[in-house]
C-alpha cells in the first residue's frame, strides 16, 4: 500500500490492527461494513504525499482486529472510546481531520458530534448525517430495507454466506475487491461481528438526539450508490452549524475509495486545507 506496514496495537482488552504512517497533520481513516483498512490503499499514497501522517485502523471485527463476541460490543459509544484510546496511545493530541466511509462515516459523524474538539475537519463519503438517513424519502427506504433484514440473528448470516456467498456477493456487487472481503468474513465469528455493527448501532444512531455538527464537513455521494439514496446526503446541510459543502460523483457506485482514489484525495485535501478549523 504505502510500504508501511500495519502493526497490532493493544488497547485495554482489545487488538485493533492499524497503519500509522507518514509525518505531518494526522488523518483517520474510517472503513465500513464489509471492509478492512485495505479500503484505503490507494488514497493513502496520495494522502502522504501531500504531507499527512495517515492513520488508518482495521475497526473491530474486521480485517486482522479482534472480533470481541456479542453485539454490545460493537455499539457506538463503545466504538468511539475504542478510537479516542486509539489516537491517545498513538500520541495524536491535535485535533484530527477524519474521512470516513459507511459505518466510518457514521464514526465521523458521531465524534464530531460528541468530541468536536478532537476533529479540525471531516469528510463524510457515501453516508450523511444519521438524522437525515432517518428521515430520507421512500428511494432511501428502499435501498436501505437490507439493514432491516441483516437484523436477524443466523438468519441473515444463512442468507448472505450459502451457496459460496452468492447472497453478500450480489449485495456487493459493485465492489472492486469482493473476494477479499468474502475471505475475511469467511473466518469464524466475522460475519456476526460484522453484521453486529448494524444489530448495535441502526436504531440508536439514527433515532438518537443530535445537535447540530460544529465541525466543518465535506460530503460526498456517487450516483451509482445502491446502498444510499442522494437525498439522506444533500439534506445533511440542515444539521450544520459549521461550513459544508456538497460534492457528487456521477457514475461511481458505493465503494468511492477503491473506485475514484484520486478524485477522493484530491477532494479531501482541499477540504483539509481550506475547511478546517
Amino acid at each position: 500500500m504505502t510500504g508501511a506496514t500495519p502493526r497490532a496495537v493493544q488497547l485495554a482488552d482489545l487488538q485493533i490492527n492499524v497503519l500509522d504512517a507518514g509525518a505531518g497533520p494526522p488523518v483517520l481513516l474510517l472503513h465500513g461494513f464489509p471492509d478492512s483498512l485495505e479500503l484505503w490503499r490507494e488514497v493513502t499514497p496520495r494522502l502522504m504525499a501531500a504531507g499527512h501522517r495517515v492513520i488508518a485502523p482495521d475497526l473491530r471485527g474486521f480485517g486482522d482486529s479482534h472480533a470481541p463476541r456479542g453485539r454490545r460490543q460493537y455499539a457506538m459509544n463503545v466504538v468511539l472510546r475504542e478510537i479516542v484510546a486509539l489516537l491517545e496511545h498513538l500520541a495524536v493530541r491535535e485535533p484530527v481531520r477524519i474521512m470516513g466511509h459507511d459505518w466510518g462515516a457514521a464514526i465521523a459523524w458521531c465524534l464530531a458530534s460528541a468530541s468536536p474538539e478532537r476533529v479540525a475537519s471531516s469528510v463524510v463519503l457515501s453516508l450523511g448525517h444519521p438524522r437525515e438517513y432517518a428521515w430520507a424519502g421512500l428511494e432511501q427506504k428502499r435501498r436501505g430495507a437490507y439493514t432491516l433484514f441483516w437484523q436477524l440473528p443466523g438468519i441473515a448470516e444463512t442468507q448472505l454466506s450459502r451457496n459460496d456467498w452468492a447472497g453478500l456477493r450480489h449485495w456487493a456487487r459493485h465492489h472492486p475487491d469482493v473476494d477479499r472481503c468474502v475471505r475475511d468474513l469467511a473466518r469464524p465469528g466475522r460475519l456476526t461481528a460484522g453484521l453486529n455493527w448494524y444489530r448495535a448501532n441502526v436504531a440508536p444512531v439514527i433515532y438518537g438526539r443530535w445537535p447540530q455538527c460544529g465541525v466543518p464537513t465535506l460530503g460526498v455521494w456517487s450516483s451509482g450508490d445502491h446502498c444510499l439514496a442522494e437525498d439522506q446526503m444533500r439534506n445533511s446541510a440542515r444539521r450544520m452549524a459549521a461550513p459544508w459543502r456538497y460534492v457528487r460523483i456521477d457514475g461511481a457506485a458505493h465503494w468511492l475509495p477503491l473506485e475514484e482514489p484520486e478524485r477522493i484525495a484530491g477532494l479531501a485535501l482541499d477540504w483539509f486545507s481550506e475547511g478546517s478549523r
